[in-house]
């Protein structure tokens, strides 16, 4: 097996931006919701994505005000988790000596799923400098820094070496890209045959247009949240070919209706994903497509 030559990970300055973009990275980096930090203190794995699967509802019937927090936190930690497996899953089959690519990397939980899964090194790419800097001393704290490595850069033009990666994903970050640019830089940085996962809302295009509570998902994260469609057109455009689809909307909704009831952690966003996902207007999908 040929190994991908290694990407430069040097410090870079992050390349010019749109008035937008330094927006949302405006936005991160004075961001402290305690539905990102109080989750990931459990294990020290800070996930900036939602759950998927089947609750543990006996945690509402904890009596203790104090217990019942720590238990409900306990069990939406659980579920982002499995979310962030579950895309991991779809990553391989990766070794040792081989280069994932994080997309929109957060505080950098699901560059360390899939090292610790793989064994594999990974780059972490965010536009917010507090969040490389947080998850880069994690990394050092758990003394994985030499092999998973976080960055303040733009995802749409990294300048890691082309061909460099296995696998790359994103795992809810799109909504603030324009698709075509996003999948012609992940078609660069794969090798023929890599593979690229995606974890996203994304609005129903049977609906119609986007409903009013996808419109209100797109003002509290000032992002701009995509029609099912134009994830494939992009795809296809960009050599990245489908090879599993899944509809996670229904294995979403518990995870949203234990959060609606977590008073230490609601942010007011939470009975509008119920709805939008219940109307039909909104869609939470996994697309894994190879590089071809």
């Amino acid at each position: 097996m040929t190994i991908a030559p290694h990407a430069d990970t040097k410090a870079a300055p992050v390349p010019t931006q749109s008035t937008y973009q330094n927006r949302v990275a405006d936005y991160w980096n004075a961001e402290e919701n305690p539905v990102n930090l109080e989750l990931g203190k459990i294990d020290d794995l800070y996930h900036h994505h939602y759950g998927i699967g089947d609750v543990d509802w006996t945690v509402l019937d904890e009596p203790d005000p104090d217990l019942r927090r720590g238990r409900i936190t306990t069990e939406l930690h659980r579920l982002e988790h499995a979310q962030a497996e579950l895309l991991a899953g779809h990553l391989g089959p990766l070794s040792a000596t081989d280069r994932v690519f994080d997309a929109g990397c957060g505080r950098g939980g699901g560059s360390v799923v899939a090292h610790l899964r793989y064994g594999c090194h990974a780059d972490g790419v965010t536009i917010s400098a507090k969040q490389a800097a947080f998850a880069s001393e994690q990394a050092r704290k758990r003394g994985i820094d030499s092999q998973v490595r976080y960055h303040h850069r733009n995802m749409l033009d990294t300048g890691f070496a082309t061909g460099a990666y296995a696998a790359s994903w994103n795992n809810e970050s799109t909504m603030y890209v324009e698709l075509e640019l996003l999948f012609a830089e992940h078609s660069r940085l794969l090798r023929r045959g890599g593979r690229y996962v995606v974890v996203t809302g994304c609005y129903n295009d049977t609906y119609g247009r986007a409903s009013r509570e996808v419109s209100q998902i797109n003002a509290h994260y000032i992002c701009d949240i995509h029609p099912r469609s134009e994830y494939f057109r992009a795809m296809a455009r960009h050599r990245l070919v489908p090879v599993h689809v899944q509809d996670l909307t229904a294995d979403a909704i518990p995870y949203w209706e234990l959060r609606r009831q977590a008073d230490h952690l609601v942010t007011g966003i939470e009975d509008t994903f119920l709805t939008a996902y219940k109307n039909g207007s909104f869609q939470y999908l996994l697309i894994a497509a190879d590089r071809v």
